[in-house]
């Protein structure tokens, strides 16, 4: 039985108590959710991990951190740094993304080392293995297709991205001149060539069964990605977009009925007065399944900056009910992200899931954030160090100090002024 189907029958599994913990949640509470399709706990059978948490309604809101290597970088010993940089900076999962290199290697050493939960692109690996041997990276038949799928599962995967909502109907009416950016989802781009060179329909949509067989197999859960999602503000909302939301409404419902865990994978880049509508949206046709948001990004000019521009857009998606948050970095649109960029990633999308914490009125946020105003009411600067979400960078910022106040005001605090 998967995790979803014991929620269903209100079996309290070991994975349900240690998530609930960690939210301070009753695990009635959390299986309840579960059980209605409104949260998910994704853990493979095959990957054993401490960190266990839960994503959905009523929850803190998670983080992913990317990872992996490319065809110009494949240094597994740099992309297992990023990993540990990662859960130090406080993700709560890691996407192996990796296109160079042994990647078999890669994810092997990826899943023995990460405590928190491993997430995947299977296309990724199946188009990276026929590039590699000189081929088209469409040169697959769908039985090829599902045994790549098949086999990252059995290896202990604990989520997977699949973009099953494109259809070939939707693909015959896309005019390229309606799009500023086009298809800017890798694994949607390798479909969607696929589905045009072969004339036939997307495989993981037509045969959606053979997926769900394998995902309830190993109790994966499926992150159903939006390959038409919006690479520019102004491709946002477009009909593209929320045909493929409407596709992935229908197959998240017929994952759930068969014990499948899902959550929906989201945008992308919208403007910000667009932003809580489309979050809103997806709640509605999704029957409240967890919200993956990828940024979103309002502006498409912080080059460089991009993971403070996907922050402002993040901790507005989250406070409207986005679940779980996928970083991006200062090399977002540049290149492969360094261990620098990858913490910088994280720590700006977890200041981005608390503020949004704090607009859902999640006591746990609240309570922290009321702490922290105590310490410093009261010039605590320790004891506010250790409540930072970066704690090493707040210390080394207050430096060593005499004054027992910020250098910014010294005998001028504002504080030790009105105390006195």
């Amino acid at each position: 039985m998967t995790l979803l189907e014991k929620a269903k029958k209100g079996i309290l599994t070991e994975e349900i108590i240690k998530a609930a913990a960690y939210e301070d949640v009753s695990p009635e509470d959390l299986m309840k959710d579960i059980s209605l399709g409104y949260t998910v706990i994704p853990k493979n059978i095959n990957h054993c991990f401490n960190n266990i948490r839960a994503i959905g309604k009523n929850l803190l809101t998670k983080v992913n951190a990317n990872i992996g290597t490319s065809s110009e970088c494949t240094n597994v010993n740099k992309e297992l740094e990023k990993l540990k940089v990662a859960i130090e900076a406080g993700a709560d999962s890691v996407m192996d993304l990796s296109t160079g290199g042994n990647l078999l290697h890669i994810r092997e050493k990826i899943l023995e080392k990460s405590n928190i939960m491993v997430g995947a692109v299977p296309i990724y690996s199946l188009a990276t293995d026929l590039i590699n041997n000189n081929l088209d990276a469409t040169a697959f038949d769908i039985d090829k297709l599902f045994k790549t799928i098949e086999n990252e599962c059995s290896k202990g995967i604990d989520y997977i991205t699949v973009h099953c909502g494109i259809t070939l109907d939707a693909i015959k009416n896309y005019d390229p001149a309606n799009r500023l950016c086009g298809v800017v989802s890798r694994g949607g781009s390798i479909l969607i060539r696929w589905m045009l060179k072969n004339k036939k329909e997307n495989p993981l949509f037509e045969h959606f069964d053979e997926l769900l067989n394998i995902a309830y197999k190993y109790d994966v859960t499926l992150s159903l990605g939006d390959a038409l999602r919006p690479g520019s503000i102004f491709d946002a909302g477009d009909y593209l977009q929320y045909n493929e939301l409407l596709n992935l409404s229908l197959l998240a419902k017929k994952a759930h009925d068969k014990n499948v865990q899902v959550m929906i994978e989201g945008p992308g880049h919208v403007p910000i007065n667009e932003i809580v509508e489309q979050v809103k949206l997806e709640k509605k046709l999704c029957n409240g399944k967890p919200f993956y948001v990828l940024g979103p990004l309002p502006t498409d000019i912080a080059l460089g900056f991009d993971h403070i521009a996907a922050a402002v857009g993040a901790s507005i998606a989250a406070a409207n009910g986005a679940d779980f948050l996928c970083y991006v970095t200062p090399a977002e649109h540049i290149g492969l992200p360094d261990v620098n960029d990858v913490y910088e990633g994280v720590v700006a999308s977890k200041i981005a899931a608390h503020i949004g914490d704090l607009a859902k009125g999640n006591i746990k946020a609240i309570d922290k954030d009321m702490l922290m105003s105590k310490y410093r009411a009261n010039l605590e600067w320790n004891k506010m160090f250790e409540l930072a979400i970066d704690k090493k960078r707040a210390a080394e910022k207050f430096k060593e100090n005499p004054l027992s106040t910020c250098s910014m005001c010294g005998k001028l605090c504002a504080i030790k002024l009105s105390k006195n």
